[in-house]
């Protein structure tokens, strides 16, 4: 251990370039040695960690900083600056940070969810056991990515509150329903409120789960749907006010946006990420649908399968730049409960189908993979 340690102090000491990189080198690699943390948490090395590491991550190249915040994510013995540096980096490096560090506290999640992108609330809003705080803060900001997010961590503690605020939101974010259908925490009275928003096969969940009264549901689903269309005349609805629309006319509406963007020439690649920043998922699928000319059915199968290469060369076949597709592969699956799967690993191979090839041969590759999973 002396020698590791010497061998760490001398290559801080250095000021060339080289004798940098291999010290940021060094520490990720003794990130894996069984006594790192004793090494690293040597009065000499943390004084020196303290001092010069913060500017060497930032001078660190890209591939470096992600090695880096991939082993630091599990020890409790990093500077907490650079975690928290690393915590506001590249969604690809800040990911396992902010998912697994220990040494990420409540106000710096809160930071994260004010200061940083929607890819990185996303993983904020994941986090196990996130405290009171920063689930108050993602309700406070209604994110609708975030809050569907928030509703499928189930490891999560989620107040009575809590759950009140994200059924309510459900009325407005469609996403919301399933995750909030399946939470422990979901109480009959709240389930009666969200019976009014969610499909067919969704109220049958609730209504075996709850042993809840058909009749009586559909009687006061019929009831809400009146005094939603009963406002008196030049009043508009207040926020508060119910607003409930059936999945079919919701759909239409969806498909009636779509045709009047497409006869304005408006219906561009980048009105997707649009779509599911706003976490509109069914509109998502229909205008890529439209954009690709595919069927719905088989860009639905592309997003629910475990293989996001298929999500990639829809994109792909609609010119969907390379560098966007990892940011929509992250909304979908927040809105889409974890789909498609294959996690990271899938994620990597999904870029591969933004070769160098045209998009046409991207949509004839998309027909055929996704095609034979239809038959």
């Amino acid at each position: 251990m002396l020698a590791r340690t010497e061998e760490i102090l001398s290559l801080a000491r250095s000021r060339t370039p080289g004798d940098r990189e291999r010290l940021l080198l060094a520490v990720v690699d003794l990130c894996d040695v069984a006594d790192s943390a004793e090494i690293m948490s040597a009065p000499a090395v943390q004084d020196l960690l303290n001092s010069i590491f913060m500017s060497l991550v930032v001078e660190a190249e890209r591939d470096i900083r992600r090695r880096l915040a991939e082993k630091l994510a599990v020890v409790d013995w990093a500077p907490a600056a650079l975690i928290n540096v690393l915590a506001l980096d590249d969604i690809e490096i800040a990911r396992p940070i902010i998912a697994t560090s220990p040494l990420l506290q409540d106000h710096d999640l809160v930071r994260l969810l004010v200061e940083a992108t929607v890819e990185h609330q996303i993983e904020v809003a994941r986090r196990p056991r996130i405290g009171q705080p920063v689930i108050a803060a993602i309700l406070q900001q209604a994110e609708p990515a975030v809050l569907t997010a928030l509703a499928g961590n189930h490891q999560a503690a989620l107040a009575a509150s809590d759950m009140a605020m994200l059924v309510k939101a459900s009325r407005r974010v469609a996403a919301l329903r399933s995750p909030l259908v399946r939470r422990p925490e979901l109480t009959e009275d709240l389930a009666l409120q969200l019976y009014v928003w969610v499909g067919q096969s969704l109220r049958q969940s609730l209504v075996l789960r709850f042993r809840l009264d058909p009749v009586a549901l559909e009687a006061a689903l019929g009831q809400a749907v009146g005094e939603a269309h009963a406002g008196a005349p030049g009043v508009e609805p207040t926020t508060d006010a119910i607003v409930w629309q059936q999945d079919d006319e919701r759909e239409a509406m969806e498909r009636q946006l779509i045709v009047k963007l497409v006869a304005a020439g408006q219906l561009r690649p980048g009105y997707l990420l649009r779509a599911l920043r706003e976490g509109k998922l069914s509109l998502f699928v229909g205008a890529l649908a439209t954009l690709g000319d595919f069927p719905p059915d088989m860009v639905r199968q592309a997003m629910d399968g475990d293989q996001p290469e298929h999500l990639a060369l829809a994109c792909a076949a609609v010119n969907i730049d390379k560098s966007a597709f990892p940011t929509i592969l992250e909304l979908v699956r927040s809105l889409n409960g974890g789909k498609p799967g294959g996690g990271a690993e899938g994620a990597r191979r999904a870029m591969a189908a933004f070769g160098p090839f045209a998009p046409d041969l991207a949509a004839m590759a998309f027909r055929r993979a996704v095609g034979r999973e239809m038959v």
